[in-house]
């Protein structure tokens, strides 16, 4: 099989669909092709909403492909779309692969009406911040399957969570994808196994669509890479003890001995993320440069939350994501700052992605913490405490909006080129025979 043909057939889009467009666009493709895609329920939202899985194909083996398991990460969405047409249309493809295919378009719908705000303007960073909303580690999709162990064991998982143990305690599958985005940095890939062939062939992908791969800082600190840009997947063990959380989808699929990836695409592109050239700076530096700014963050949120915490009325997510992840941003700074080796030369990769780290941070968190404000506000909450803070904290949102946008020269990302890579990615996954890929 040829990847790169399929991947030239991704159309273009301008827009990422709400979560009623998106089942609108399944239940269409089941009615279109009734012989080959079956809708079905697997469970529903926290808030009711009901989850669907489409399944395609009759392979003797099982795949389950799952796209916003984040809901600020919607290419998946696309991709998923785009997986079930091109299925549909090609038999050929169908036969070749030799599996069933079972597709969650929207991990979250709950989480992802709240992101709907900027769906319809995807490369605008401001419309991003400002209608942002990511749940933090311990209540997101991905990060709360079960774990037992010696030392930690969490066993919380969340109504969406259960309905996706449902399904491959179902299937069994033997390959379970997690598409996923973020947004100034490289395209880069999480295996659960060390298929050092595999991780070749998926970190060719981002260059036939001209992204560039993650050079710089891991993710998670300390992350083990497997060859540049594709990295072995944490234990889910070692995550949820640091956070309070559970595993994520990878640790569930282990039980099945299914091979599990991970694909992240960037929204914005700047080339410094793929730059190994030295910097002229010691990585200690940078990293204590980063420390800094991420204590003057902390501070400042902290400060905002005492003076209207007795205040806030309305039950809001948007104040215990604030909350939480500031907590988890605090634990990834002290978990960064210990990694060995600060006196070496640090790349232009590694300084440009930890600044942008921290005007992502910034600007999610502030944009998450003036909505929940607003909620206040627009349930005729107008204390002083509530309005003041208002006032001052937009008044820095714009700062910081300001101070990012001068580090991140770099354009939006067609639609296209995101989906493409991450269905490059799944096919190179499911092939059968890794010389045909």
């Amino acid at each position: 099989m040829r990847v790169a043909e399929y991947m030239n057939r991704v159309h273009d889009h301008a827009v990422f669909p709400s979560v009623a467009a998106l089942q609108a666009e399944l239940e269409k493709l089941a009615a279109t092709h009734p012989d080959l895609v079956r809708l079905r329920r697997i469970g529903a939202s926290r808030l009711g909403d009901p989850l669907h899985a489409a399944t395609v194909g009759d392979g003797a083996a099982d795949a389950v492909v799952i796209a916003g398991p984040h809901p600020n990460e919607p290419v998946g969405a696309l991709t998923a779309l785009t997986l079930v047409k091109l299925l549909c249309e090609d038999p050929r493809l169908r036969a070749e692969l030799g599996l069933r295919w079972h597709v969650v378009a929207c991990a979250d719908p709950d989480g992802a009406r709240l992101n709907e705000g900027w769906y319809a303007t995807p490369g605008d960073r401001r419309a991003y911040a400002r209608h942002f909303y990511r749940p933090d580690l311990a209540d997101q999709v991905e990060w709360t399957f079960p774990l037992t162990g010696e030392d930690y064991s969490f066993d919380r998982p969340l109504p969406e969570t259960r309905a996706l143990m449902r399904l491959m305690d179902d299937v069994r599958p033997s390959l379970v994808c997690s598409l996923h985005n973020g947004e100034y940095q490289g395209a880069f890939f999480y295996l659960n196994r060390h298929d050092t062939a595999l991780a070749r062939r998926l970190a060719e992908l981002p260059g036939l669509e001209g992204l560039p791969p993650h050079h710089g800082e891991p993710e998670l600190p300390g992350a083990e890479p497997i060859v540049p840009a594709v990295y072995l997947t944490p234990p889910g063990a070692q995550v949820g003890k640091a956070f309070g959380a559970g595993g994520s989808s990878a640790d569930y699929a282990a039980a099945f001995g299914a091979l599990h990836l991970v694909t992240e695409v960037p929204t914005w592109a700047d080339e410094r993320v793929a730059d190994q050239s030295p910097s002229g700076r010691a990585y200690g530096q940078i990293l204590a440069g980063g420390a800094a700014a991420r204590r003057e963050l902390i501070d400042t949120m902290r400060a905002g939350m005492r003076d209207v915490a007795a205040d806030l009325s309305v039950r809001s997510p948007f104040r215990r994501s604030t909350e939480n992840t500031l907590e988890t941003f605090r634990k990834l700074g002290e978990m960064e700052e210990a990694v060995p080796d600060l006196d070496r030369p640090a790349t232009v990769a590694e300084e440009f992605g930890n600044r942008q780290m921290l005007h992502l941070m910034r600007l999610r968190l502030l944009g998450t913490f003036l909505r929940m404000l607003d909620a206040e506000i627009a349930a005729g909450n107008l204390t002083p405490a509530i309005r003041e803070q208002r006032r001052l904290l937009a008044e820095r949102f714009e700062t910081w909006y300001g101070q990012a946008e001068a580090d991140s020269p770099g354009p939006p990302i067609e639609l296209r080129r995101l989906v493409a890579v991450q269905l490059g990615a799944v096919l190179t996954a499911a092939c059968h025979d890794p010389s045909s890929c």
